[in-house]
């Protein structure tokens, strides 16, 4: 059984595939946060902007079978007919992996998709997902130290991105923490990635476009 945000079909916002279509599907539920307004300030992660809480959402929903949840996902994936290209799935949250597990990988495979997570690496990812994204929170012990992307929101304190360039990702990426100081937090980033070729700066593209 699965709880599910949310399932849509739009542009991947942010990190390597920025741009890309995908269908994305929002699991609810987090270990860093409730999810509630009142628990943010005690939160391991305080400065989330997504609500991620029930199964309210576009066709949220308490899936009961894995199979059923990956068909929603394929019919949410508009074009039909074979392209050069595999559909894309990202698995995101709060923290899929709370509830992504091998059936529902399987399924979305067998549907023809490439599966990509967005995670904050608490919890080791299967190996059998084809792009893994780790967003790693301050003061919190990391399991997943290898990948295809490490995002690390930025600027956060006790989050110094030099303590991530030795981990095994291929691409490494600073996001400016979004809400009221996101103007400064940009700045800051790209100071810093100009000064660090290492990493490349990732902005919200979704948020500039005025899109979900």
């Amino acid at each position: 059984m699965y709880r599910i945000k949310e399932i849509f079909y739009s542009i991947q916002g942010e990190g390597y595939y920025s741009g890309r279509p995908a269908v994305f599907c929002r699991f609810s539920g987090c270990n860093l946060w409730s999810g509630k307004e009142e628990d943010r300030q005690a939160a391991k992660c305080s400065f989330c902007d997504t609500d991620f809480v029930g199964t309210d959402g576009v066709n949220g929903g308490v899936y009961p079978s894995a199979s059923e949840l990956a068909h929603k996902i394929a019919l949410t994936w508009p074009m039909k007919q074979k392209t050069s290209v595999n559909p894309l799935v990202v698995c995101t949250g709060g923290e899929p992996l709370l509830q992504l597990d091998g059936a529902l990988i399987s399924d979305l495979h067998e549907e023809g998709f490439d599966i990509a997570v967005e995670t904050n690496g608490t919890i080791a990812v299967p190996e059998s997902i084809d792009w893994i994204c780790v967003s790693p929170k301050a003061g919190v012990a990391l399991r997943q130290k290898r990948g295809d992307e490490l995002k690390l929101i930025y600027p956060q304190t006790g989050a110094d991105p030099e303590e991530y360039t030795n981990l095994k990702f291929r691409h490494f990426f600073l996001q400016p923490m979004d809400g009221t100081h996101c103007e400064e937090a940009t700045r800051l980033a790209l100071k810093y990635v100009l000064e660090h070729p290492g990493w490349r700066i990732s902005l919200q593209l979704h948020k500039i476009l005025n899109i979900r």
